[in-house]
């Protein structure tokens, strides 16, 4: 048995669950998630609270290790869809290196990290950014996905390098550091 899975989850005021079928959608004040679910699953929504359970619970040649994965996974990307239209997603980003920096202008972010040319992102109709100071962006969403995703996307332009630790990185992110050359030895 699922421990994620056979949890309940609340829905908060203001949030609308619809269940078609193989399609739970979830609506809220931060905008519209769609997910679609096996059939292996059932969802049930009834008195402000989603249930998910196994579709085929006596059926012993299915029941097995992998339902209870499925289980746990349908439950928490639905928890996640409930979470993100009601209060929303962000991610944090540090810039660290001199003459690295991050600008807003209209809906693009600018990034320059040391390369000849600056690097660009697009704000997207549901990934947002903002740029609190000149080293900070902060990416949100309704989408944990979408949010994690853009992050990646914008720390892989200029990971954290071991020496130095000059780049972009998570908030709160540990920079594993490397020593650097002792120098010549005295022969």
């Amino acid at each position: 048995m699922s421990r994620i899975g056979k949890m309940p989850i609340t829905v908060p005021a203001g949030v609308d669950v619809k269940i078609d079928g193989d399609l739970v959608t979830v609506k809220g004040k931060l905008g519209t998630l769609e997910q679609k679910i096996s059939p292996r699953v059932t969802v049930e929504y009834e008195n402000n609270t989603i249930t998910v359970s196994i579709a085929n619970e006596n059926d012993k040649s299915r029941a097995g290790r992998g339902d209870n994965a499925l289980w746990g996974l349908t439950r928490s990307l639905i928890n996640n869809m409930v979470i993100g239209v009601s209060e929303g997603y962000q991610k944090k980003l540090e810039i660290v290196g001199v003459g690295y920096n991050a600008q807003k202008n209209g809906k693009t972010l600018t990034l320059n990290v040391g390369y000849s040319h600056p690097i660009t992102f697009e704000e997207t109709d549901d990934v947002t950014f903002e740029c609190p100071d000149a080293v900070t962006i902060i990416v949100k969403s309704a989408s944990k996905q979408a949010v994690g995703e853009i992050a990646s996307q914008i720390r892989s332009k200029r990971p954290p390098e071991p020496y130095l630790g000059k780049g972009i990185k998570y908030s709160g992110e540990y920079i594993r550091r490397k020593a650097g050359k002792a120098g010549k030895a005295a022969h």
